[in-house]
């Protein structure tokens, strides 16, 4: 097949169920500050959007997974790549939410988010750099001072100039406070910056003019730990105040990484000062606000990864299911004694549909996750200095759910390539369909960007705590409610009666967490957070699936069963009552695992491990 064949595919119809139906975007639609988006700039922009994903992107992706080069110090991007990252920014795709007053759109965030969808899912690894660039600029923009505004933003967000953020360390993975990079002020007032940062994506490319680096460094004695670092903006060359390249900056690639995916995103070791000329700018002037800098730019990646994740099963899902109904192979069950009987598509194979039903659910439950988490920052944006008290409450949702969004999505992630390999069988497992492909790209969304056990210990140890637990009442609460109102529906009520038992099983875990902290057990949340994680995530995508099936089948009623939507509105019933029934049904028993709290990984001992 040919390399520069586009493979991917996106439900445009699902999109916009969910953006209309499910999360009714035109309540925020025509309010500020989305004054100027009504329902037909969305569509239109979910169309573009659709075309640049397969048109531009989709050609490119199988061109990116043969790598980035290192010359002369300078990464070389694949085929295509520099030509596609003109015409994203040219299009406006990268400055969607971007606030006006930046030249951007100020497009509502559930938008950005089905937009990100189509992008990443046509092609991962490219759209990493613009990803990135965007996250670094609204630091700049939350934190910087009025002049590295001036200096940074304009350029960053019109694609002249890319970004990154440098945290981790050849000794200092996720430890990100064992950081040796040094920040020595000079007599301009800019610091001298000395380090050296791994795994650094998108750390240098041939897209764009210069690369903005935020750079967590420790100032001259300063205390250890997180709090004595502060977060730098360190142009890869150096420019002058009208924003003008200079030269060299100190900042040399020591060599990217050979990966297992997302090959056409240059993962680079960066050296910063080995020659003493590396100057960096004091992000607001700050010293050792660091942490609380980059956590705005770690958040936006997190929830960014989560998309990542959603988008390339998403495009597994669905290469999977046009395969299975092409594919002949094997007769019906009704004919299987029958060596005469015709072969069948294999979608009409027991197990190929249950894999297939699978990947659907939890492809339309994530993307649902994805989108309240989104359109909960969305109301609180339209609520600010009108209604303060329920703009908190919907940021408080926002907090909640960012750690189920980056790693149940990531982790799905994985899961769906996987099945969708299978679906195909062995030829799942060649390059000439594009399944082995995002399921090596998927693998690092459960590792980069804090591992999603490190998202499990923040969901417990931090966002279920939160503004004295009011939270989480409130989503147990939101909960609740859906199932007192539909329990009794007709087509879903024993699925709802799952929803409400493993609703009441992770409340229950959350009051046992509880108990843990308030006697001292702290070393059984490490044990049963990740799993606590997995349930939650969970409980939200059957509510969720729940909720798209009960508007769905409503709206079902008010078309005729000829009409395309007939048959859309069934699957929604079919995906909501297989996740209760298939995945919810397991969670009161996981609930029962974690209060038990296994202490075998801490007591067997080291040696017992293994002989070798």
């Amino acid at each position: 097949m040919s390399q520069a064949q586009n493979r991917y595919k996106a439900d445009l119809r699902e999109f916009r169920f969910a953006l209309f139906e499910q999360f009714k975007l035109g309540d925020v639609l025509g309010k500020a500050p989305y004054e100027d988006w009504g329902k037909d700039e969305v569509e239109m922009v979910i169309d573009q959007g659709y075309k640049f994903a397969t048109e531009v992107l989709g050609p490119l992706n199988s061109v990116g997974d043969k790598g980035c080069r290192l010359e002369n110090g300078q990464v070389k991007t694949p085929p295509g790549f520099k030509e596609a990252w003109k015409a994203a920014y040219e299009q406006g795709f990268k400055t969607l939410t971007v606030e006006k007053e930046h030249g951007g759109q100020g497009a509502p965030r559930v938008v950005a988010a089905v937009v990100s969808e189509m992008l990443s899912g046509s092609n991962a690894a490219f759209e990493m750099y613009p990803g990135l660039t965007l996250g670094a600029a609204e630091v700049i923009a939350a934190f910087g001072t009025h002049d590295q505004k001036e200096l940074f933003l304009e350029k960053m967000l019109n694609g002249t100039w890319g970004g990154t953020m440098c945290l981790t360390e050849p000794h200092a993975g996720s430890d990100v406070g064992l950081s040796t990079t040094t920040a020595k002020k000079n007599a301009d007032g800019t610091y001298a910056i000395k380090g050296t940062k791994i795994f650094i994506s998108g750390g240098d490319h041939d897209m764009a003019d210069n690369i903005v680096h935020m750079v967590l460094a420790r100032i001259e004695g300063a205390q250890k730990g997180t709090k004595g670092l502060s977060l730098f903006i360190v142009p890869k060359h150096k420019v002058d105040a009208k924003g003008g390249l200079t030269g060299s900056n100190d900042v040399a690639v020591a060599s990217i990484e050979h990966k297992m995916g997302i090959n056409g995103s240059a993962t680079c070791v960066l050296n910063f000062g080995d020659e003493g000329k590396c100057d960096g700018f004091l992000v607001g002037g700050q010293e050792h606000q660091g942490i609380r800098q980059m956590f705005l730019l770690m958040n936006y990646a997190r929830i960014g990864v989560g998309v990542q994740g959603l988008a390339v099963a998403g495009a597994a899902y669905l290469n999977a299911l046009e395969y299975a109904r092409d594919r002949k192979q094997g007769s019906s069950i009704e004919n299987f004694k029958d060596p005469e009987a015709p072969r069948v598509s294999i979608i009409e194979h027991a197990d190929v549909r249950r894999m297939l039903l699978d990947m659907k659910a939890r492809v339309e439950g994530v993307r649902a996750l994805i989108l309240k988490a989104a359109s909960h920052l969305d109301s609180s944006l339209t609520k600010k200095g009108k209604d303060d008290d329920g703009a908190i409450e919907d940021m408080g949702q926002v907090e909640l759910l960012t750690p189920l969004v980056k790693a149940f999505a990531s982790d799905q992630a994985f899961r769906v390539c996987e099945t969708a390999i299978q679906v195909y069988g062995g030829v799942g497992y060649t390059k000439d369909y594009p399944v082995e492909q995002y399921c090596r790209d998927s693998k690092i969304f459960s590792i980069y960007e804090g591992t999603n056990h490190i998202q499990s210990l923040d969901l417990v140890a931090r966002k279920l705590g939160q503004r004295g637990g009011m939270n989480m009442q409130k989503f147990l609460g939101d909960i609740q409610t859906f199932v007192e109102k539909n329990r009794g529906h007709d087509a879903l009520g024993p699925a709802v009666g799952k929803l409400a038992s493993a609703a009441e099983a992770i409340g229950g875990c959350a009051m046992t967490f509880m108990g843990w902290a308030q006697s001292g057990q702290f070393d059984k949340v490490p044990l049963t957070s990740t799993r606590f994680l997995g349930i939650m995530s969970e409980v939200t995508i059957g509510w969720l699936l729940l909720d798209a099936a009960v508007i769905a089948l409503d709206a079902q009623k008010k078309v005729s069963k000829d009409h395309p939507d007939f048959m859309f509105y069934e699957g929604k019933k079919h995906s909501a009552n297989y996740f209760a029934h298939e995945v919810l049904s397991a969670v009161p028993a996981a609930a029962e695992t974690i209060r038990a709290a296994d202490r075998s990984p801490y007591e067997i001992p080291n040696a017992a491990f293994a002989t070798v």
